[in-house]
């Protein structure tokens, strides 16, 4: 008969790739939209996956996770995207325990984003983490991390000028148009795309460039609308795009199409034309560059730009991994006693079960016998005790697995594990 109560390991891992080693083609395969995201979460659950959340931005798919190998991982991130695991093998990463919690907190704090400082991936984070407790897919570790990442974020944000100047790809865009078209404020451009990135973008060119000649189209009209009404902006309809690239002397790009909405075949240009493609996968066919005048940037060339304020930003490092560590260090005492906690418990249980018997015994034993006063000595004995076993298993230098290990072999103990049936190795 098979035991359905045998332990399983399990461990935290973080599985992705980034700009870093992916470039965008690769990204735009593993890249997950609002349902896909959503469909690997119900797959996570129906094959029992305790607790998981994905972020999925221009930059990086990632998912964070509990697991018994981060080949469960791997697989649900493969099919439910159109990379492979070949592709994968190729270009991503894997951590596991203290790696994947550093790893975490660097990409939420905007040390590891392809613009330093830029703190849009935490945003991206919280939405990823929301989603997945909504679904019943975030453990008390899960929700600990996220939140002590979110508060890392904050502080570096508000006691550091790491995210001083241009800290986001759509500034950065703003910033190679601006040096790059003379006149900008006299020319028309064209945004297609009020997404996240759309939005940014097209605040940045309204606030810097002072153009009046900005045109929104979007394939929901009433999303482009919104922005436009905002900020005194033109929108246009999805089928007039094609009248408006014409016009336009310069187009940026923020959609989050799975496939090409722009190639050379629907311009008919009569001037020069910059292109920034802003989207992940990208949106805009490469063989526009095949026509004369047009010139077409991708969001990782904006990425490469180092300028003065990215030069200034990276002397703000070690302030804000300051920061990481000490916030990090907090998590990491809050995960020891949690590993703990539930030895400490049981070993509790056990003494008191040992002075109940010992307590009937002598009871019956010793006609003088002063139960209460027993009760309360045998009890502080057994908070002394336990407390003893407590701060040992708190100190930096005790092998804490091996500990527990020797706690509940001397004391013959099984605490229950708050997962049911799995134990989790973090730490």
């Amino acid at each position: 008969m098979k035991n359905s109560n045998v332990l399983k390991n399990v461990y935290f891992y973080s599985i992705g790739l980034s700009y870093k080693k992916a470039d965008a083609e690769i990204r735009g395969k593993f890249s997950l939209d609002t349902v896909a995201k959503t469909r690997l979460l119900e797959q996570a659950k129906n094959e029992g996956i305790q607790s998981l959340f994905v972020t999925s931005t221009c930059n990086r798919t990632e998912i964070y996770g509990y697991a018994e190998h981060p080949f469960q991982l791997i697989k649900l991130l493969c099919e439910n995207s159109n990379g492979t695991v070949e592709d994968f093998q190729k270009v991503a990463y894997v951590f596991k325990n203290q790696e994947a919690i550093s790893h975490l907190f660097r990409v939420g704090t905007g040390l590891d984003s392809q613009i330093l400082g830029d703190f849009e991936i935490i945003s991206q984070i919280r939405n990823g983490f929301a989603e997945a407790k909504a679904m019943g897919l975030a453990n008390a570790f899960m929700e600990r991390l996220v939140n002590a990442v979110i508060q890392s974020s904050k502080k570096i944000k508000n006691e550091t000028e790491i995210s001083s100047g241009a800290t986001s790809v759509s500034f950065a865009s703003v910033q190679y148009i601006m040096k790059n078209v003379p006149d900008i404020g006299n020319k028309n451009i064209l945004l297609f795309g009020t997404g996240k990135i759309g939005r940014n973008t097209c605040e940045n060119l309204v606030k810097h460039t002072k153009n009046e000649h900005i045109t929104l189209i979007n394939r929901t009209k009433d999303k482009a609308e919104k922005l436009a009404g905002k900020l005194n902006l033109i929108v246009k309809d999805y089928s007039k795009l094609h009248l408006e690239l014409q016009k336009a002397d310069v187009v940026v790009v923020a959609t989050g199409a799975q496939n090409p909405t722009i190639d050379k075949a629907i311009l008919n240009l009569k001037k020069p034309l910059l292109i920034l493609d802003l989207s992940i996968p990208k949106n805009v066919n490469e063989n526009v560059k095949d026509l004369e005048g047009v010139t077409l940037i991708h969001m990782d060339h904006l990425s490469q730009m180092t300028d003065e304020t990215l030069e200034n930003r990276k002397t703000h490092i070690p302030a804000a991994e300051a920061i990481i560590e000490e916030i990090k260090e907090e998590f990491i005492a809050w995960t020891k006693l949690r590993k703990f906690a539930p030895t400490i418990n049981a070993l509790k249980e056990k003494l008191n079960d040992i002075k109940k018997s010992e307590l009937v015994f002598q009871s019956k034993k010793l006609s003088n016998f002063n139960e209460e006063q027993a009760e309360i000595i045998s009890s502080r004995i057994i908070q002394k005790i336990t407390t003893h076993f407590a701060n040992h298993l708190k100190n930096e230098d005790t092998m804490v697995d091996e500990s527990i290990d020797w706690i509940e072999k001397v004391f013959q103990i099984s605490p229950l594990t708050p997962e049911g049936g799995t134990t989790t190795k973090v730490v």
